[in-house]
C-alpha cells in the first residue's frame, strides 16, 4: 500500500485519484487561512514553483480542527489563498485529519510518521508529509518547520 492507492476529494463533488502523481515527489499539508502559519503558503508556493516541473507536486488539505481557523467554504478557501499568496497548487475539499471523520489518506500517512514522542494525531495546522516518488511516505514535519527547510530534502528526492 501506498498514498498512490488513495483518492482525494476535490472542492465540489470531485475526486483526485492520488495515483495520478505516481512517479511524483508530493508534499501534502494541512492549511487553513487564519492561522498564524499562514504565511507558510509563501513559502509553498515558492517550492511549488520553483520544483514543479521536475516532477514535484503539493497538495493542500483545507482543515477546520484547530481553533476554527479555516471557517470558510472552498470558495473563500481557494479566492483568500489566490488574493494574499497567489497559490497556484491544487487545494483539496476540506477535511478532518483527526478523530472518527478523519480523511482515509490522513490515517494513512499519520500511521506512516508519526510525530514527536511517537504521537500519531496531528497537532495543528501546516503539518507536512513529505511523499517519495513510490508513493512511501519518508517524513513528517510539524507546523513549525517552514517549507524553505524541506528543499534539500525535495531536491535530494527528486534526483533519486
Amino acid at each position: 500500500m501506498s498514498v498512490f492507492d488513495f483518492t482525494a476529494k476535490l472542492p465540489g463533488d470531485g475526486q483526485l485519484p492520488l495515483a495520478e502523481h505516481k512517479g511524483k515527489v508530493l508534499l501534502i499539508v494541512n492549511t487553513a487561512s487564519k492561522c498564524g502559519f499562514t504565511p507558510q503558503y509563501k513559502g509553498l508556493e515558492s517550492l511549488y514553483g520553483k520544483y514543479h516541473d521536475q516532477g514535484f507536486e503539493i497538495l493542500a488539505f483545507p482543515c477546520n480542527q484547530f481553533g476554527a481557523q479555516e471557517p470558510g467554504d472552498a470558495e473563500e478557501i481557494k479566492n483568500f489563498c489566490s488574493l494574499n499568496y497567489d497559490v497556484s497548487f491544487p487545494l483539496m475539499a476540506k477535511v478532518d485529519v483527526n478523530g472518527a471523520d478523519a480523511d482515509p489518506l490522513w490515517d494513512y500517512l499519520k500511521q506512516q510518521q508519526s510525530g514527536l514522542m511517537g504521537s500519531r494525531g496531528i497537532k495543528w495546522n501546516f503539518t507536512k508529509f513529505l511523499v517519495d516518488r513510490s508513493g512511501k511516505v519518508v517524513a513528517r514535519h510539524g507546523p513549525q518547520v517552514k517549507p524553505e527547510a524541506l528543499e534539500k530534502d525535495i531536491e535530494r528526492l527528486l534526483k533519486a
